[in-house]
């Protein structure tokens, strides 16, 4: 089937003319309808996809150019502002909102002639690890439906692993790409902080936020980063610097040094993927790597340290969800200080509420040195950390959570434990590295990622190391 091809293989298929865009957003379409108890998606933007797709036709029977993206079906997670849309960020204080402009991924993706099919559902305000707490309903993970698919990005992961499209962007705060990606058996990549513009964006964690690719394989992901990458002025963290994407894939890892930290082997990683983890070291030992070990002291600080300041930033950027600026009104209330209470009360669910209490906790007068102070000096020794690991090596691996997917129901209301499947991605978002998940093995029955983590800009090295991968331990992938 068509679906099933790689967002490359389908991009030659189109410009040989063997489908039309148009047919083939009808595909995504009809299967994202046939997939629709999985919850993945909550909007499919169907008249706006089939004139994209139509007019991409047009284009390419004039004799037009096209770039590789050119009419072919991609999802947003819905926090990504799109004028064809609603943006909820899966949250019933925006159930009604859309937005008056479209957010610079989404420019850059419709300039590369990409078909939007569609929004996908995730953890409110991207706020979880199992896609649980989407206000439209728990999203499923695509190889077990009793299963999570892990969050917040769960809906743009279970999309592309579902074949509904051929890519699709999430968010990564402290893992949201890379865990559900590892869950769901896709690809999934946080860039280097910087690289990609968080304009139209709804925040969450401003200074960790980044948007990035989920896709089938490791070149796909790089097509899509390469599409969105790139300065933008009306963002300012936004990076000049440039990725030379079209010449990484080397076919070789010989040489490379690869970091292995002991800190990893004490935070509860399941036995068999250490199991797998053990077999692909020796994998790139075999293909001409060189293992190096390194240590990272203050990593089991690193959980702590993002939930202080994610909540932080988190209490910051939701004050304006006050139902007067943005959000639902309440119907009745009886003054102002009872309006703001019962729109944000109603509005809200759990987990938001539980990050926005813990962060203006951290931010009060007396409490502001104990935790957020001390959270953002322990950030420096961690980034400093990494700086000194990557004196050694060139990319440090780990396992991208420590289990693979768990039930639907089994951690949603304990927290704590919510809170650890993100213990081997958060290190990454603190210290504002790139980490690419890629599938390499089972755990119980479901995938499991291996998280190659990078030095600043050095997503190339990532994608040739992943690619390698891909095609020689999992012989193709897993999918």
């Amino acid at each position: 089937m068509i679906i099933e091809k790689s967002l490359l293989e389908v991009s030659e298929i189109l410009k040989k003319g063997e489908i039309s865009s148009k047919e083939l957003t009808l595909e995504c379409i009809n299967r994202a309808k046939e997939t629709s108890k999985y919850n993945a998606l909550h909007e499919i933007c169907e008249n706006s996809a089939i004139k994209q797709a139509e007019n991409i036709d047009k284009r390419r029977k004039a004799g037009e150019s096209l770039q590789v993206l050119a009419g072919i079906p991609i999802v947003l997670k819905d926090i990504i502002s799109y004028t064809e849309s609603y943006t909820t960020c899966s949250s019933k204080f925006l159930k009604d909102y859309r937005s008056p402009y479209d957010a610079t991924v989404t420019k850059k993706l419709l300039e590369n002639g990409a078909v939007i099919l569609g929004k996908a559902n995730m953890d409110e305000f991207a706020m979880g690890s199992s896609t649980e707490t989407c206000a439209f309903g728990v999203v499923h993970n695509p190889r077990n439906f009793d299963y999570v698919p892990g969050g917040s990005s769960g809906g743009s992961a279970t999309t592309v692993a579902l074949n509904q499209c051929f890519g699709a962007l999430g968010t990564d705060t402290g893992g949201s790409i890379r865990q559900p990606s590892s869950f769901c058996g896709v690809v999934g990549l946080k860039p280097t902080y910087g690289t990609v513009s968080r304009y139209g964006v709804i925040a969450f964690a401003s200074s960790l936020d980044q948007v990035g690719p989920i896709t089938k394989t490791v070149k796909d992901n790089a097509i899509m980063l390469d599409a969105i990458l790139g300065e933008d002025k009306n963002e300012f963290t936004s990076t000049s610097n440039t990725l030379d994407l079209k010449n990484c894939f080397k076919d070789s890892i010989k040489g490379l040094k690869i970091g292995i930290a002991k800190e990893f082997f004490e935070m509860g990683m399941d036995p068999e993927i250490q199991k797998s983890l053990d077999e692909v070291i020796s994998f790139f030992k075999e293909n001409g790597a060189i293992i190096i070990d390194v240590s990272l002291p203050n990593i089991k600080q690193a959980l702590a340290v993002y939930y202080v300041l994610s909540s932080a930033e988190c209490a910051s950027n939701l004050a304006r969800f006050d139902g007067i600026k943005y959000g639902t009104a309440p119907e009745k209330y009886e003054d102002l200080i009872d309006f703001y209470y019962k729109a944000r009360t109603e509005g809200f669910g759990s987990e938001v509420k539980r990050r926005i209490m813990l962060g203006n906790f951290v931010l009060s007068s007396g409490y502001f040195d104990a935790y957020y102070n001390k959270a953002k000096r322990v950030q420096n020794l961690i980034i400093d950390e990494f700086n000194k690991a990557y004196e050694k090596c060139d990319v440090i691996i780990s396992p991208t959570a420590p289990t693979s997917a768990f039930k639907i129901g089994e951690k949603i209301n304990d927290p704590l434990q919510m809170y650890l499947n993100d213990i081997y991605t958060v290190p990454v978002n603190i210290a504002r590295l790139p980490g690419l998940s890629v599938p390499f093995g089972l755990s119980k029955g479901m995938p499991i990622g291996l998280q190659l983590i990078g030095q600043k800009m050095s997503e190339g090295t990532l994608y040739n190391i992943g690619d390698f991968m891909e095609r020689h331990f999992n012989k193709g992938g897993i999918r």
